[in-house]
């Protein structure tokens, strides 16, 4: 039985579920977040086996989990998985936050925290902006609508496997009329300048290198890489070689999405810039 006070009550749990994982920084952030808010609660990272999602989630929610954030490479399959959806996780295709209630509700909060860290953290814009967007997977889904909402001059997707990126402009292409996002290999994109450079592929998490052509930075363009790291990433690099007016990492969207995820869950939002600051400053005393 709970105290009046609910002080023997188990902590809620939260977890986030991908694979990998380990190298997940979000138990920390949500730790934080909720000593800053005063909610109880538990964040765990778990390991999912590529075929064992739905069985995992399952499990979690059986033993009284409270939610879930989906990273790489569940996203598209937690979009199935869910009952019900955010109108922003039914545009993308990918659900990175699960909530547990009455039903398995499904969000996809990866394009508002890629937003908000661009223009409210590092005080940039991107309306009016040639965007280009690296990549086609869960984390670009989640990421198109967002950018496309901050009414860019126009938006390319350029993937590796260029009829990827085609059916996901296409998908987008009715819902945005006026800014129609184009599909491109990354070879065809020579000759094209950009203002703001997205990388949304995993090439960074792997430690490679894109095969992008030259000179298609424009003058003080901004180059974003949603990964992150202690140290600069290899597209980091490779815009800071190209004469990028900024190149950043990923971190400020990472707790971005992770305060979105946490006011779902919650009804409250974090502040971020704490945490943010807390993060970066762990992640470079790291040997």
């Amino acid at each position: 039985m709970s105290s009046i006070f609910d002080f023997d009550a188990e902590p809620d749990r939260y977890a986030v579920m991908g694979n990998p994982v380990s190298h997940s920084q979000s138990p920390l952030i949500h730790t934080e977040f909720a000593r800053q808010t005063g909610q109880r609660l538990r964040y765990e990272a778990i390991q999912v086996d590529e075929g064992g999602f739905v069985q995992a989630v399952g499990n979690f929610q059986a033993s009284g989990g409270k939610g879930l954030n989906i990273t790489v490479p569940f996203k598209e399959e937690a979009w199935a998985l869910v009952d019900r959806r955010s109108e922003r996780a039914t545009r993308a295709g990918a659900v990175n936050t699960i909530r547990f209630g009455g039903d398995n509700y499904g969000d996809n909060t990866d394009g508002v925290g890629l937003v908000r860290d661009l223009t409210v953290n590092h005080h940039g814009r991107i309306a009016g902006q040639r965007v280009l967007l690296l990549g086609a997977g869960g984390a670009v889904r989640g990421a198109l609508g967002p950018l496309l909402d901050e009414s860019p001059a126009s938006l390319v997707i350029a993937n590796r496997t260029v009829d990827r990126a085609t059916t996901l402009a296409a998908g987008f292409a009715s819902l945005y009329p006026d800014i129609p996002p184009q599909s491109s290999s990354f070879a065809a994109l020579a000759g094209q300048t950009f203002d703001r450079v997205i990388n949304g592929t995993a090439a960074s998490l792997k430690g490679d290198a894109l095969p992008l052509p030259g000179g298609i930075l424009a003058a003080d363009a901004w180059c974003y890489d949603m990964m992150y790291g202690a140290e600069a990433t290899p597209f980091m690099l490779w815009a800071q070689d190209q004469g990028a007016g900024l190149a950043v990492d990923g971190l400020g969207m990472l707790v971005e999405q992770a305060a979105e995820s946490f006011l779902l869950w919650r009804g409250v939002r974090p502040e971020t810039a704490p945490v943010l600051a807390l993060i970066r400053d762990r992640l470079q005393q790291q040997p």
